[in-house]
């Protein structure tokens, strides 16, 4: 865990080189594309609902095209880069740079990390987008980087390992402004403060669990985050494993509470909270073909309300995925699935509607 901010499109299991000469320079990146069917009608590939009748109901999407660098100055010492050349295709502002940091190591117990990166919030922090199981990350993740708990944040972090008795254990606390990757400063004096600490319980079945917390302020309003996750890994012999994860969480949600006028709002944001939790088995069957390494079949389940205390309207999604890989450690690999979305109470105009979506993915590392 205390090395997440840095595999974002790296292969693991890379060795490292006896007595190395520094500067190491490393390049690595991230081909990945999609072509999305929306089958319910008046409803276009992003889940929008047009009453008109418009919209575009199937599209080819370039999602990632990543570049990596990452610089090993010293034995401690290592910085990073990575961006999303993809994101051009949209306003730039705020977007294309993911990753820019600082890493110093004193030791398997304590590093530092500044910069821009991932905090480590939540399951999905802990490993990229190029090997999740799942189409892509979950609601609930999505969500909570809105918050500024999760995805690409600017500000400071300790990581390390440590052993509570018998059981080895990783934390993460972090410090970030919390408005997100690119701003040109932050928007104001708050800070989102969060840990995580994730416990080895079981290493045959590599059985973690996670804990999160967090605290922060923002226009001098209090606001809070909490979360729990497992994992687990079991062999059932060598080329059939079942990978399963878990993970609930809870917040403010402040992005809510300040966008509705004054006038209506109370003073509390606490009344505006959202709740979520997903799991997701994976499934994989190993070939170790010269053309087919693996197969793999997932389904994520996804329950996420973004306002349960005044105005619920949950979101239930699922999310059945086929993957074959070709190359090991995801390195080409074809995915094909469909994504269900249900709403308590379908919204039309909006993107709170029921819809369906079928998936074709490819992608390429490199």
């Amino acid at each position: 865990m205390s090395n997440a901010q840095i595999i974002d499109t790296l292969r693991h299991g890379e060795k490292l080189i006896e007595n190395p000469k520094y500067p190491q320079l490393q390049f690595k990146g991230l081909f990945q594309a999609r072509y999305l069917i929306g089958t319910t009608k008046d409803v276009d590939v992003n889940g929008l609902h047009h009453i008109d009748h418009s919209g575009t109901d199937n599209s080819f999407m370039i999602k990632y095209m990543r570049v990596q660098m990452r610089a090993q100055i010293s034995k401690r010492t290592e910085v990073a880069v990575l961006a999303n050349l993809a994101d051009f295709k949209n306003d730039p502002k705020s977007r294309v740079l993911e990753n820019a940091y600082l890493k110093y190591t004193f030791s398997p117990k304590l590093a530092f990390t500044v910069g821009q990166f991932r905090p480590l919030f939540g399951l999905e922090e802990t490993y990229p987008v190029d090997i999740i199981k799942s189409f892509d990350w979950s609601n609930q993740y999505t969500e909570f980087g809105k918050l500024g708990w999760t995805s690409f944040q600017i500000g400071l972090a300790a990581t390390g390992q440590l052993q509570l008795g018998k059981i080895p254990f990783h934390y993460a606390v972090s410090v970030v402004n919390g408005n997100g990757k690119n701003q040109i400063t932050d928007n104001d004096n708050g800070k989102h403060y969060s840990t995580r600490l994730v416990f080895d319980l079981v290493k045959k079945y590599k059985l973690n669990l996670g804990f999160n917390a967090g605290v922060g302020e923002v226009l001098s309003k209090k606001i809070y985050a909490v979360g729990v996750d497992v994992i687990s890994l079991i062999h059932f012999n060598p080329k059939w494993s079942l990978d399963m994860q878990l993970e609930a969480k809870q917040a403010t949600n402040h992005v809510l509470y300040f966008a509705t006028i004054s006038e209506l709002r109370p003073d509390n944001p606490d009344e505006y909270q959202i709740r979520g939790v997903y799991f997701l088995p994976n499934i994989r069957y190993e070939i170790k073909h010269r053309n087919l390494s693996a197969l793999e079949l997932s389904c994520r389940y996804e329950y996420l309300d973004t306002n349960f205390r005044l105005n619920s309207n949950p979101r239930q999604t699922i999310t059945p995925m086929f993957g074959l890989e070709f190359l090991k450690d995801y390195g080409a690999r074809i995915q094909l699935g469909m994504q269900f979305d249900r709403y308590k109470h379908s919204i039309e105009n909006t993107s709170r509607y029921n819809n369906n979506l079928f998936i074709v993915q490819v992608q390429s590392r490199f």
